[in-house]
């Protein structure tokens, strides 16, 4: 079935202390974006890229195409006000019935073996959400202030890409926004659709902060010097 990956890049870098959104920092002599678009196309022959933009960047992100990509597997649009907004414009641009992976940009580090195994889950559950064990102890605040510990191996940490077929997640985004809806997985939920858990990756982490940059960028030369 056809694949085509929606990669949201609509960060603006606030907790980076950029100027620079952090899709476009430099990874050895590289930016963010360029790790994660290799790795999606590398997967899979077949798959195409819709990459959602903030509107004052598409050129950037033209040139980053322009430079290293098949610009005919890639197709640019423009971000929304929330997340919710920038997915469902990359949306309107899945024109066949296939499976989305919608992924966000600053995770550089993901696999060809994640996405893989999520094209698969959801070609059998037909919604599938990658995720990782979480290793602290949490704690549920509610609004009163008062709070309670939660049994830890219940709780997972939710990654990307959570992937879905077009006949699931397409009518899903068209339901109204609400302010909760911070990632596909509760959009489709609210739609009335049951989500699979699967096994996420340790190093799929989302770059938001300085240190974040550096630890994929350990990631990524020990990744070359494998392959050499």
């Amino acid at each position: 079935m056809k694949k085509i990956a929606v990669i949201v890049a609509g960060g603006t870098g606030s907790r980076m202390n950029s100027a620079i959104p952090k899709q476009f920092l430099l990874i050895h002599g590289k930016p963010v974006l360029y790790y994660t678009i290799d790795t999606f196309l590398s997967a899979y022959s077949d798959l195409d890229i819709i990459l959602v933009l903030p509107e004052e960047y598409i050129s950037a992100g033209q040139e980053i195409i322009d430079a290293y990509f098949d610009y005919q597997r890639i197709q640019i649009t423009v971000g929304g006000r929330t997340r919710f907004h920038s997915v469902q414009n990359g949306l309107k641009l899945v024109q066949e019935e296939c499976i989305v992976l919608v992924h966000d940009a600053v995770r550089c580090l993901v696999s060809r073996e994640l996405i893989q195994n999520c094209f698969a889950a959801a070609l059998q559950y037909g919604a599938v959400v990658p995720v990782v064990d979480c290793k602290d102890s949490v704690r549920l605040q509610a609004d009163n202030g008062s709070n309670q510990a939660l049994e830890r191996s219940r709780v997972k940490l939710v990654q990307t890409p959570q992937t879905f077929h077009s006949k699931i997640l397409l009518p899903a985004f068209n339901i109204d926004f609400k302010e909760w809806f911070t990632d596909e997985a509760a959009v489709v939920e609210a739609f009335g659709l049951t989500i699979h858990l699967i096994e996420g990756e340790e190093r799929n982490f989302k770059i938001t902060k300085p240190a974040d940059l550096l630890l994929a960028e350990h990631f990524l030369q020990e990744q070359h010097k494998k392959q050499d």
